[in-house]
């Protein structure tokens, strides 16, 4: 008995002296047991919902693919954005015909102008700062793309699908080429992308109908085409939805007239006038089909030209990732297919006009990947090596002279301590070049034009047709006597030759060559000339009284 009694005392003791100590606890490692504090603590090494680390180099690279495209595509990444923009806030430059007749909204060039205004505020409105940190904000908007692409992913499936998604698109040559550029398609581009994430797709956990509907309304405001990809999302989500007409009133309305409020506002603002541009640009395009002025192709381009070429080596991964995706992504495929048969119907095409839907064919070319096995590693070698050398030919070769021009026209106007005197005559196809953004002066200049017919005129030929129909006799005419005459002319090479009498005669001498490109067509050449002319003329009379209209 003495015996229990002590073991039963020494127990008591042993516990009591326990409860003096600290006790340590298995932590928990599911997030369901932390408090907001811990969750808001863990998500600070996390960027856009993702790791930090991985959201840093997406920017870097984009930022590194805008220094490495440093060629031009196509008129409008200047005309419709940069250029409009210069004009909103220094007051000249120049306005195509689409704004004459108000086709285009102003809310993409606003963020340009924007931009331009805090620059201008801060004394900082150099010329390679108008040039660079527009491209570099529309790269930063392209990564944040990107990263919610790999997000929507990794929710749907799993991060190794995830991951092969991300590589492709990180390694499309088309992309790497446009993702940068101030164009509607590129911005069209993003907002589907991130409108996407929100999209009540099966397996999402971001799903927010306002937040997407938001996005796709602003998209269509910046390019009403953005209505043609969304048309079988949003047919699905209607049709999926229980409560139709809540969706109807208390999403999709609300956010419509928001957006449409803005837009027409903004638009009122800088063209005096009430104006639904939406309405015009498909009015112009659509309905009219005046597009056509400036090409057509017949209706089967985009799939046996348009679509394999902007997917390059990625064909084979996108078909096989279609016989290998689960059948609830097939909506995906269904927009790319409807994407591609509504762009069929229209006479003018173009590559850019079906960059929105290339970002769901990376979906089905990371389920290929994810699938192969034995060939992983020369795929993958394949994809990335093919993609480089078209990212980098089409961004540092191809098509580079008429950008590398326009630094020897702002050289013409900084060191020229008599601007007034020195005047500039682009004998190129109409918009070839930038303009008064990529000079950032006020610098008598003149092009070709070339604006549809808007009258109804039969025969109508714009004036840079008269021009290459008789270039030589144009130029006599035009230019009757010295004082008319510009101080630089710049052209194409393939046209030196057959100006060359009227280059002799008016003393105009080659200072300047720049490549252009390997693949001449029609009536681009493969080197830019610049002439100067030796004898100083008086100012031309012309240019100085079109500056002044521009003005």
């Amino acid at each position: 008995m003495e015996r229990g009694r002590e073991d039963a005392s020494l127990t008591l003791r042993g516990l009591q002296n326990r409860s003096h100590e600290k006790i340590k606890l298995r932590k928990r490692k599911s997030t369901l047991y932390l408090s907001t504090q811990e969750k808001n603590a863990r998500r600070r090494g996390d960027l856009l919902g993702e790791n930090i680390h991985l959201v840093l180099f997406t920017i870097a690279l984009r930022t590194l693919n805008c220094f490495l495209v440093q060629t031009s595509f196509v008129p409008d990444e200047y005309w419709q954005s940069l250029e409009v923009a210069h004009h909103m806030v220094f007051n000249y430059g120049y306005l195509t015909w689409e704004w004459t007749e108000r086709l285009r909204s102003y809310t993409y060039p606003l963020i340009f102008a924007s931009i331009y205004k805090i620059l201008h505020l801060l004394g900082k409105d150099s010329v390679q700062l108008l040039i660079w940190i527009p491209r570099l904000a529309q790269a930063l908007l392209s990564a944040v793309a990107d990263m919610r692409l790999y997000s929507l992913t990794k929710q749907l499936e799993n991060q190794e699908v995830a991951r092969w998604v991300f590589f492709c698109q990180l390694c499309s040559w088309f992309t790497w080429y446009c993702c940068t550029r101030t164009l509607t398609n590129t911005m069209e581009t993003v907002l589907t992308i991130i409108a996407l994430f929100y999209y009540p797709l099966e397996g999402s956990k971001s799903m927010n109908s306002v937040k997407y509907s938001s996005l796709v309304a602003l998209a269509f405001i910046i390019r009403p085409t953005a209505v043609i990809p969304w048309t079988p999302l949003l047919f699905r989500h209607f049709c999926q939805e229980p409560r139709k007409l809540d969706l109807i009133l208390h999403n999709f309305l609300p956010v419509g007239f928001a957006t449409l409020s803005l837009s027409l506002m903004i638009d009122r603002i800088f063209f005096g006038q009430w104006t639904l541009v939406q309405f015009n640009f498909l009015k112009f395009n659509v309905l009219q089909n005046l597009g056509t002025f400036y090409g057509s192709h017949p209706w089967h381009w985009y799939f046996s030209q348009g679509f394999p070429v902007i997917l390059g080596t990625h064909l084979p991964f996108f078909i096989h990732g279609c016989y290998l995706a689960p059948k609830r992504h097939r909506i995906l495929l269904v927009t790319v297919l409807w994407t591609l048969l509504v762009y069929s119907m229209l006479s003018h095409k173009e590559f850019r006009f079906i960059y929105p839907v290339l970002p769901f064919c990376m979906v089905f070319c990371g389920y290929s990947l994810t699938h192969l096995k034995t060939w992983k590693k020369p795929a993958l070698s394949f994809l990335f090596l093919s993609n480089l050398f078209l990212a980098l030919y089409t961004g540092l070769v191809h098509q580079r002279g008429t950008l590398d021009v326009m630094s020897h026209i702002q050289k013409v106007c900084y060191n020229n301590p008599n601007k007034s005197s020195a005047s500039i005559f682009i004998m190129m196809p109409c918009h070839s070049t930038p303009y008064y953004s990529h000079v950032h002066c006020p610098l008598p200049m003149r092009f070709l034009q070339c604006p549809p017919d808007l009258t109804g005129k039969s025969q109508y030929v714009d004036e840079a047709d008269v021009f290459y129909l008789n270039p030589l006799n144009w130029l006599h005419r035009e230019f009757h006597d010295d004082a008319s005459l510009p101080t630089h002319l710049i052209t194409f090479s393939i046209l030196a030759e057959e100006i060359s009498a009227f280059l002799i005669s008016s003393n105009y001498n080659r200072t300047a060559v720049f490549f252009h490109t390997h693949l001449p067509e029609g009536r681009i050449g493969s080197h830019v000339y610049v002439y100067e002319r030796k004898l100083k003329g008086k100012f031309n009379t012309k240019m100085n009284s079109e500056l002044s209209e521009i003005n």
